[in-house]
């Protein structure tokens, strides 16, 4: 943007793109004072951003092969073939049945009846076994099925018509992040009361995204998109009587309680945690606010423990009454998706969940202002080894549009990373930070979050995220970007939803031609760079090829990461326990070669008709279907299933 004095009090503007193409231009505009008292409402605001639905594009649905389980009508309406459970349809494939494309299934519901709160841990560990028994089918003919979980009134795609449910929007939680973890495995659907029709069902197919929403027969996907600032009519809400918060004798909780007390003017603090004025630093962290002319009292209590939260709200001062309640208790279990069991998954449920809706049923007859949800962008974005603490935050999220959806104040902060260390973060070592990176999540420091703070407040709206996003290192990671990040990045390659296969050709460039040993050593390269960038390392040639990964600062997560990593260059459906199979950079690129070459490599295959007198030549096979073609039939089974990205064929004859 370039600004031209063009006299008193005006100027010429000129706003241009990356390439110095014209994107406005003005003829003089006018500059006026303001009063200073309304800047606060109409400031632009960075890094706060919000979830957004849009319509797919149309698009021909494919043809595609699905198979349900346990639901024998909605198979009938897609014609798809059932089968009872996951169990089931492997056999089925085992003893030769068509291998489906999409496999519907939906984790169990919660009893009717039962608390949003329970029906969390119900259906995440419903949703975790169900993840966990499609990665472990062990058919190699569905490595290339995707999993589609239904839900119903886990996204609100419509605040005023939609019904959210906290308890299947952990669902969305977890499978998120399992979709971070295994690429190309899992789709997430959510869908209203209405029947859904077959044909917006079968957008699914079409789209590749992977993750979409039905409502009055149309399919609809998240997109995250900057939020301005304030709303018009929008207020910051006056915090006159007692602030409740939760986990509020820890460092974070330091921080906001300070923050409430300089900027929104609380004078009257209740900070509650299992310890209570017991905890470390509590007593200083008390002082500190007196002298900031606050009140402070502390509770001890467990707030996921309905029983001990009623006396904590039921003893809160009549002349000074409850007004605002700020949940930021949390704890963190962290691990892949595959080794989580449902006890992990309630663990970190319960602080997060369990609490918030103690809290949200204990004072929804209170004349509350505010009620304030510390979340988690890994909610929104999913993030490897967090799929219990993304199931506990999704909730969160929804209970915000919940209570907005009944006429009462909340607003969900689906938190970026803080750089201020605390018992959620202290813990982060800076390859986890690096990681974090990659993935669009860069650190922000206090000052910055504590003015976001103020802007989600004042925003409207149900559900904020306040993140610093790395989109440029975000783009650098992948082909593709992923899905629910195009609207902030255009997109450059293929939907992240699918294998990237732009890696395996130019792989299976570099490698035709190569003698074996020149080969292996080109796979070794791969490796070692791989390693290295998921390590955070400057230089490949600081690893020891023949050491163990993990000795050299591979953990589980960065071993998912490796894997999705090498996958993606390859084009190989690698399994979960590759790295801990092949625990060196040497055996690791040994076993690539091994799947490469055992399957036909990239080398060219003879000539061979499948119709009439037109010759198809197949190269590379091996990168994309480790399960090789054994002949011209299997071949054109490929082609009439509808596989995309195995050349140039010609599908209309014959």
């Amino acid at each position: 943007m370039r600004l031209t004095p063009a006299g008193n009090d005006t100027v010429e503007v000129v706003v241009t793109d990356d390439a110095d193409s014209s994107v406005v231009a003005s003829g003089v505009l006018a500059l006026r004072a303001t009063a200073v008292d309304r800047l606060g409402a109409v400031r632009s605001v960075r890094n706060l951003y919000g979830v957004v639905w849009e319509p797919l594009p149309p698009a021909v649905p494919e043809a595609v092969r699905w198979a349900v389980l346990d639901d024998p009508a909605r198979a009938a309406d897609l014609g798809a073939d059932p089968y009872p459970d996951l169990a089931a349809l492997r056999e089925a494939v085992a003893d030769g049945a068509p291998v489906p494309g999409l496999v519907l299934a939906g984790p169990a519901a919660a009893a009717d009846g039962a608390a949003p709160d329970a029906a969390a841990h119900t259906t995440a560990a419903r949703a975790l076994t169900l993840v966990q028994e499609w990665l472990a089918l062990g058919e190699e003919r569905l490595d290339a099925a995707r999993l589609v979980v239904v839900t119903r009134g886990a996204a609100t795609v419509d605040g005023a018509r939609d019904v959210p449910s906290p308890g299947a929007a952990a669902v969305w939680g977890l499978v998120r992040t399992a979709q971070t973890e295994h690429p190309g495995r899992f789709v997430l659907l959510d869908l209203a009361d209405e029947a859904a029709s077959a044909r917006a069902l079968a957008a699914v197919a079409a789209s590749g995204e992977p993750q979409l929403a039905v409502r009055a027969g149309e399919a609809l996907v998240p997109r995250l998109a900057p939020v301005s600032g304030a709303e018009p009519d929008a207020e910051v809400p006056a915090l006159d009587g007692t602030v409740l918060i939760t986990g509020g004798t820890g460092r974070l909780g330091g921080l906001v309680a300070r923050h409430l007390v300089t900027a929104h003017g609380a004078r009257r603090l209740l900070l509650v945690s299992r310890r209570g004025e017991g905890a470390d630093g509590a007593a200083e962290l008390a002082a500190g606010l007196r002298e900031l002319g606050a009140e402070v009292a502390f509770a001890a209590a467990d707030a996921a423990d309905r029983a001990a939260l009623a006396e904590v709200v039921e003893a809160v001062p009549a002349d000074r009454p409850l007004r605002a309640v700020v949940h930021l208790a949390g704890v963190l279990d962290d691990g892949t998706v595959t080794a989580l069991t449902p006890e992990r998954v309630s663990a970190v449920l319960r602080p997060k969940a369990d609490a918030a809706w103690n809290l949200h049923d204990l004072t929804r007859g209170l004349p509350l202002t505010a009620f304030v949800l510390f979340s988690s962008v890994i909610a929104t974005v999913g993030g490897p080894g967090q799929a219990n603490y993304a199931a506990a935050n999704a909730f969160l999220d929804s209970l915000a549009e919940h209570r907005r959806a009944a006429g009462l104040p909340a607003v969900s902060l689906a938190w970026g990373l803080w750089a201020e260390a605390s018992g959620m973060t202290g813990h982060l070592t800076e390859s986890d930070r690096a990681r974090l990176r990659r993935g669009g999540v860069a650190a922000m420091d206090t000052d910055e979050a504590l003015a976001l703070f103020d802007a989600a407040l004042a925003a409207g709206r149900p559900t904020v995220l306040p993140a610093r996003l790395d989109l440029a290192a975000l783009r650098a990671e992948h082909d593709g970007v992923p899905a629910v990040f195009r609207r902030l990045l255009p997109r450059t390659g293929g939907t992240s939803a699918q294998p990237q296969v732009g890696g395996a050709a130019a792989l299976t460039r570099r490698l035709t031609g190569l003698s074996p040993a020149e080969r292996d050593a080109a796979l070794l390269e791969l490796v070692l760079a791989e390693v290295a960038g998921v390590l955070g390392l400057g230089e490949p040639g600081l690893l020891v090829p023949d050491r163990a990964l993990r000795e050299q600062g591979l953990d589980s997560l960065t071993t998912v990461e490796l894997r999705n990593r090498i996958g993606a260059a390859t084009g190989l459906r690698l399994p979960t326990t590759v790295v801990f199979e092949h625990p060196t950079a040497t055996a690791l690129a040994r076993y690539l070669g091994e799947r490469i070459t055992g399957t036909g490599g990239v080398e060219q295959v003879a000539p061979v008709r499948v119709a009439g007198d037109d010759p198809v030549v197949v190269v590379g096979m091996a990168c994309r279907y480790p399960g090789g073609v054994r002949s011209p039939e299997d071949l054109w089974q490929l082609v009439a299933d509808g596989t995309d990205a195995i050349g140039d064929f010609p599908t209309d004859r014959g």
